[in-house]
């Protein structure tokens, strides 16, 4: 019976993880990449670019050509930045087998339309029965150590949910199902907006004090933020909330933590972007949320913070002590 085949739409660390986990699972994996000498490169050395602790084994190839990528597979998994998202999946709408599994891993809200991914995605292919988002508290560079690590496969369809947990999970990767697919969507896109303003706290060296409130408070404002989009506010306390937040906000894999600590510590954004190899989510994103709080009339003084640091240049220490001397108000 031959083997059944993944293609990763973009191989960033997030994607290159995955597409490793499911190699040593037997899968038979396609990589797309943008850049074909990026491509070649792994083809030849069989070493991730990003994480060459990474290995290739003969089951995985690589490829420039995006409608070759995903010739054949059954699984096809979107791992690119969220404000890519729509150019890429134009590109492949007309070669979509319908009874693929349509898994997006990017979490992000569009600049242009503020929508979620699904959204995107949906408006783009139409609905999609077997579309899952899989997120969670999940940083590449453990997971490829294969340090135990929790996530969630969020879907409309609890049948294609269950899918992907399964398509996915090994004794060191647990995968729960849910059901609440725009709320973990909602919840891995504002986590990067409240740890860029954790990242400010650890810049100006604030202490665990600062940081709790600060999570704390962040996920009054996930929460805020799904209701205007109908989500299930339990989502928020579990493993796409909470735990998502907690581990962007403390971890030194979190590329949107030290965006906000080298912010705190006097660089400037432009100059952090350009030394980066990887995408900050977090930094679209605050744009994103701030037009929607807009939109919705609704407050979310984290993300607004960040926001006004990022796009307004506004003093980072002196808008989180902004944060501390807000009108006093109950819990």
């Amino acid at each position: 019976m031959p083997k059944k085949i993944v293609a990763f739409l973009g191989c960033g660390s997030w994607g290159g993880a995955l597409g490793d986990l499911l190699s040593k699972k037997g899968y038979n994996i396609q990589f797309w990449h943008r850049n074909s000498d990026t491509c070649h490169e792994m083809e030849i050395s069989r070493k991730h670019y990003l994480l060459p602790s990474i290995v290739f084994g003969k089951n995985v190839s690589f490829h420039s050509d995006i409608n070759f990528a995903i010739n054949g597979a059954k699984y096809i998994i979107l791992a690119v930045p969220s404000q890519d998202m729509r150019s890429v999946v134009c590109r492949i709408k007309d070669s979509l087998n319908p009874k693929s599994y349509i898994v997006n891993v990017s979490k992000g809200i569009e600049n242009e339309t503020l929508k979620t991914m699904s959204e995107v995605i949906s408006e783009i292919v139409g609905d999609i029965p077997n579309f899952i988002t899989l997120s969670g508290p999940s940083h590449a560079e453990e997971v490829v150590k294969q340090k135990p690590t929790a996530i969630v496969s969020a879907s409309n369809n609890i049948l294609a949910a269950k899918e992907i947990q399964n398509l996915f999970s090994t004794n060191k990767l647990r995968v729960y199902t849910n059901q609440d697919l725009i709320g973990v969507e909602i919840g891995g896109s504002v986590k990067n907006v409240v740890a860029i303003a954790a990242g400010f706290c650890d810049g100006f060296g604030y202490g665990d004090n600062t940081k709790a409130a600060l999570i704390t408070r962040g996920i009054k404002e996930l929460s805020k933020l799904g209701t205007c989009f109908g989500a299930n506010t339990e989502t928020f306390f579990g493993l796409a909330g909470i735990g998502d937040l907690i581990v962007t906000c403390s971890s030194v894999h979190s590329r949107n933590r030290k965006l906000g600590e080298m912010i705190g510590r006097g660089s400037d954004l432009e100059s952090v972007l350009s030394k980066s190899h990887m995408i900050v989510e977090g930094v679209k994103t605050a744009f994103s949320i701030k037009k929607i709080c807009e939109k919705f009339e609704i407050e979310m003084p984290i993300c607004e913070a960040v926001y006004k640091v990022l796009y307004k240049g506004s003093d980072p220490e002196q808008e989180v002590d902004l944060l501390m001397t807000r009108n006093l108000k109950s819990e």
